[in-house]
């Protein structure tokens, strides 16, 4: 009779599981919810590829193919612009496959994802910051990966724009005569963006900043380091043409 009663207990007990909203899901087979998932995707219904991705790799996290479902999933959230779906996907890629061929891809897409949020250089968040550094380890670990040359060019890109930035910045100090700042920033520039496009005027605005605050031998020697590294630029053609007392170093 005490069984009875145990059985019975335990029935009424399950029966109320089941009428809640905390309901056993049912799983299905691996190949199944592929098939779902990549319908959904062909398709170009992204969201909901990415969400049966993501259920494969949940219900079968041992499957030679979970990785592949975390890859697959990333990059459905990212055709769908939701590149934070995308970046938690691939985060979680990274820390349980981190020796699977895939990781090349999975930065490569992880920095494109921070990449296309790259805005104007006034209200730019960091994006470019972390889109860099992506495609900087990508190129960095795997130099001999077919997307490590596509990455190259946007690490050129993003340098340029950092450091028209950081320009943006300077300009803005030099016009409300803050020369400390508008010098650090300029520096900066200098230091760590060499090879961008924002180095001449860099060099010049800095020979501007030194003359303001009446320094004419630190002025010179950034007029001199302008004249001999870009001599045909256009910053150096203006230094050329400026007022005698902003350079007193210019050519006769």
């Amino acid at each position: 009779m005490k069984k009875l009663v145990i059985i019975f207990g335990l029935t009424a007990m399950l029966a109320a599981c089941a009428g809640t909203d905390n309901e056993i899901e049912v799983i299905q087979p691996l190949n199944e919810i592929y098939e779902n998932a990549y319908a959904e995707f062909n398709d170009e219904n992204y969201e909901a590829a990415a969400q049966e991705f993501t259920k494969a790799e949940n219900q079968y996290p041992s499957s030679p193919w979970a990785a592949d479902a975390l890859v697959m999933a990333a990059y459905s959230y990212y055709m769908d612009g939701d590149f934070a779906g995308a970046i938690l996907a691939a985060d979680r890629f990274m820390r349980f496959h981190p020796g699977h061929p895939g990781v090349p891809y999975v930065l490569y897409l992880r920095g494109m994802c921070y990449y296309r949020q790259v805005s104007d250089v006034r209200r730019e968040p960091g994006m470019s910051a972390y889109a860099l550094q992506q495609f900087q380890q990508l190129v960095d670990r795997f130099p001999n990966s077919k997307y490590a040359k596509n990455a190259e060019n946007k690490i050129i890109i993003l340098k340029n724009y950092i450091a028209g930035k950081v320009m943006y910045s300077a300009r803005n100090d030099m016009a409300r005569k803050n020369w400390p700042s508008a010098i650090s920033r300029l520096q900066s520039v200098i230091q760590t963006a060499q090879e961008t496009v924002m180095t001449p005027e860099a060099l010049y605005r800095l020979t501007e900043c030194y003359t303001a605050i009446g320094l004419p031998e630190q002025a010179r020697g950034y007029a001199e380091m302008l004249r001999t590294n870009f001599p045909d630029n256009e910053w150096t053609k203006k230094l050329d043409k400026a007022p005698a007392d902003f350079d007193s170093g210019k050519k006769e």
